[in-house]
């Protein structure tokens, strides 16, 4: 049984996300609640959570329009609304006898062979079914989701032990394809992986910052980057989470806990930390949410001022930077982050190996294999690495001695490994350690592969520093760019020219992407800085002129192009994309032509293409100008889109272009879409269009004068604007000349020369570089 309709019991805050998140996946959900005491309006609580994350960033919805798919209830009058659903997600309060109450319930009304699952994060499934009727034992599972839905991958899976195949099959299915979930299979354990592990992590993290006396910056800034965690840190991770939830998080975890587990022994509530988080919530001080946390926002002259507590006193003081010779060791890695004789290296080694210890303890236990644990605490916890992968930078030995050394115990998993490493590559196969302690081979699912798969043990087609091309199999290629966050550069514009003839290698369609966070930040402004301040005008042109022409080669192919964005794309990297002949984006895509914000315009084709499907849109309102305002808007605006639904929007992603939900499909995805396009394969026939000339653009300018006066823009907001409405409106011509392409080109060439000469752009480039925010000059 396909899931074609889902159902979320429960509207606050994770209830609610769910429900927007499968609505994101373009499937109908209803959502209901209970009713409260004297409501006028009984379907507030699920009506109102709707309205909520229609106005709450980031958003849960990928693009308003979605919460058209779903429909809002209560339990009272509207039970019967879950019998045509497939899937029925309970996400209640965590009290046992509330959801057993609610699954005989629904077991009343759900038809047959729908699955009804909970996304506790607590009790155990055993528990949950404790004299329930076999029927719905058969049809329940736990599906976790990690707070925000739409944004943590991580799905964890319970089945129980009456729990149908094809019902977990299913959920599988519909999470990975339709809802971009990472599934991770876990046994019936306290807080499954994720959380067993995380909420350990957490606490450790904590108490070790106070017992070896770093202040809260010095603890995020060991406990953050250098470790591969969110630059939020530990403390600051508490207060985006909300500082009341981690006592709830550690009671309900206690209490499931065997008090032989490490947690359980290890926990001490007379620790001086507990006093003082307590002290905090009752004051309100709550984390971001509250009146602070461990930081706060306060003003001084005038001015915000980041402020931190300390861990001894409870009083704030102005957060300073960190002095850390441990962190700027950990450039070098995890070993060299512990080896150092600092307290960031005893902090950040009290974490490691405690953490690594537990999650090596509890391999079979809680989760088959090493791979499923590392994977939940990347995609549930945002960690770059997983332990096991810390474990293998560390070196597996070198822990072993060290644990020994220290008199620490050595859990019997990294026994059986010894000085093997945990992961290992050989040919085009890569190797994770079972919990046996022999290797076996990393699994890759078909549609489900990364660039990296086909990579190993293979040489690409041909590579410069900047990109290079492989063979992706069946005649299609693919340009990866591999620059520090995949910035454009001369490199990456030669291997795009020889994109452009890769068919003269033998190949039938190309597809462009990369494993990275994100597709492509941009041009490398650095140089452009450097070429500017050295007065080399003609390079800088030059340099224009080829990203032209490498773009144009791919729009104009002959064989199909497809652009596989996923993250960032702005800037060049948007237009890379607007060049394709197809796109297959990720739905967490984020496009836009930013280039205003370093005080310059789009200058590889992106207001030409813009410009022309705005022109040629059948659905755009009558006349020119309606029709490139909003094109002008998000131009001189700097317009990101918040998703692949978003870029719709703003003529990113034609009508014809299509959307991934699991980031570990674009690629496949895109090859796919590629070879379905091969057949019959023409280029596209050169466009020109009719524009409104200079009398149009002046209306812009007017427009934007507007806001300089009402100081919603700046001065230079209006010049660097200035060029684009003429690049939009054609320049020098009139509605009744066709422009051509080629003269759009010009137009941005010579839009972004007369900029680059301005001092006041090469200032905006300056302080983009130095603090990687815009200057408003």
């Amino acid at each position: 049984m396909a899931i074609e309709k889902v159902a979320v019991i429960g509207a606050g805050v994770m209830g609610a996300a769910i429900a927007a998140h499968v609505a994101n996946a373009g499937v109908p959900v209803v959502l209901l609640d209970i009713v409260p005491k004297d409501a006028k309006n009984r379907n507030m609580l699920a009506e109102g959570a709707v309205a909520t994350m229609l106005k709450t960033k980031p958003a849960p919805f990928m693009h308003k329009k979605n919460a058209r798919l779903v429909t809002t209830g209560n339990l009272e009058d509207n039970l019967d609304l879950v019998a045509d659903c497939d899937w029925i997600c309970e996400a209640i309060i965590e009290n046992t006898g509330l959801k057993q109450d609610l699954y005989k319930r629904l077991d009343g009304v759900r038809k047959a062979g729908s699955i009804v699952t909970s996304n506790t994060s607590t009790i155990p499934l055993k528990t949950l079914m404790e004299g329930m009727p076999e029927s719905l034992q058969k049809d329940f599972a736990i599906t976790h989701f990690f707070n925000p839905p739409r944004y943590m991958r991580l799905f964890e899976l319970v089945g129980g032990e009456h729990t149908r195949n094809e019902a977990l099959d299913e959920l599988r299915k519909f999470a990975d394809v339709s809802l971009g979930k990472e599934v991770v299979d876990c046994y019936d354990t306290p807080g499954f992986i994720g959380n067993r592990i995380g909420i350990y992590w957490s606490s450790v993290a904590t108490r070790s910052a106070y017992d070896l006396d770093l202040t809260v910056e010095e603890a995020d800034a060991v406990c953050g980057k250098p470790m591969g965690i969110p630059s939020t840190g530990i403390f600051g991770l508490g207060d985006l989470t909300g500082i009341d939830l981690g006592p709830k998080v550690i009671a309900s975890m206690l209490a499931e806990l065997p008090a032989s587990d490490v947690f359980s022994r290890e926990y001490d509530e007379n620790h001086p930390l507990v006093a003082m988080t307590a002290k905090m919530i009752e004051e309100g001080y709550t984390g971001r949410k509250g009146k602070g946390g461990f930081y706060r926002m306060n003003k001084e002259g005038g001015k915000r001022v980041k402020e931190a507590r300390n861990l001894k006193t409870g009083e704030y003081a102005k957060a300073q930077k960190p002095q850390l010779g441990s962190v700027k060791a950990a450039k070098k890695g995890l070993r060299a982050l512990v080896e150092y004789d600092d307290k960031g290296g005893q902090y950040a080694w009290a974490i490691l190996s405690k953490t690594i210890s537990y999650a090596a303890s509890l391999v079979g236990e809680i989760a088959d294999d090493i791979i499923a644990i590392d994977t939940a605490m990347k995609t549930g916890y945002a960690w770059k690495y997983g332990p096991f992968e810390q474990l293998d930078q560390l070196g597996n030995q070198y822990f072993i001695d060290r644990l020994e050394a220290e008199g620490l115990p050595v859990p019997e998993f990294l026994k059986k490994v010894g000085d093997r490493p945990l992961y290992k590559e050989e040919g085009k196969d890569a190797f994770y350690m079972t919990v046996d302690g022999d290797y076996a081979v990393v699994p890759v699912a078909e549609g489900a592969w990364m660039l990296a798969d086909i990579k190993r043990g293979s040489e690409p087609v041909m590579s410069n520093k900047g990109a290079s091309i492989w063979d992706l199999g069946d005649g299609v290629a693919c340009l990866e760019i591999h620059t520090k966050m995949n910035s454009i550069d001369q490199d990456v514009v030669a291997m795009l020219q020889e994109a452009g003839k890769i068919d003269k290698k033998g190949f039938k369609a190309l597809v462009i992407g990369n494993d990275a966070d994100n597709f492509s930040v941009g041009a490398n402004v650095g140089l452009a800085l450097f070429a500017a301040n050295a007065a080399m005008w003609p390079v800088i042109e030059n340099s224009i002129s080829e990203g032209q022409n490498a773009l144009m080669k791919l729009k104009y192919a002959p064989f199909p192009v497809v652009a596989a964005p996923a993250g960032m794309a702005l800037g060049g990297g948007c237009e890379i994309v607007l060049a394709a002949s197809a796109v297959q984006a990720h739905a967490e895509s984020y496009m836009g032509l930013v280039e205003v914000g370093v005080g310059v315009i789009p200058g590889f084709g992106g207001c030409k293409e813009l410009v022309i499907r705005a022109m040629m849109n059948k659905k755009r309102p009558g006349g020119a100008m309606p029709a490139l305002s909003g094109v002008f808007e998000a131009i001189s605006t700097a317009k990101v889109a918040t998703s692949a639904a978003e870029a719709r929007d703003m003529m990113i992603l034609r009508e014809g272009d299509r959307v991934t939900m699991n980031r570990k499909r674009v690629l496949a995805d895109a090859k796919k879409r590629a070879l379905e396009m091969v057949e019959g394969y023409t280029a596209p026939e050169p466009v020109e269009v009719n524009l409104p000339g200079a009398t149009a653009a002046a209306a812009f300018d007017m427009a934007v004068s507007g806001f300089v006066s009402m100081g919603r823009a700046t001065a230079y907001d209006g010049v660097v604007s200035e060029q684009v409405a003429r690049v939009l409106t054609g320049g020098d011509t009139d509605i009744t000349q066709p422009v051509t392409e080629k003269k759009l080109l010009q137009l941005e060439r010579e839009g972004f020369m007369t900029l680059i000469h301005n001092h006041k752009t090469l200032d905006r480039i300056e302080h983009m570089l130095t603090t990687g925010k815009p200057l408003r000059n």
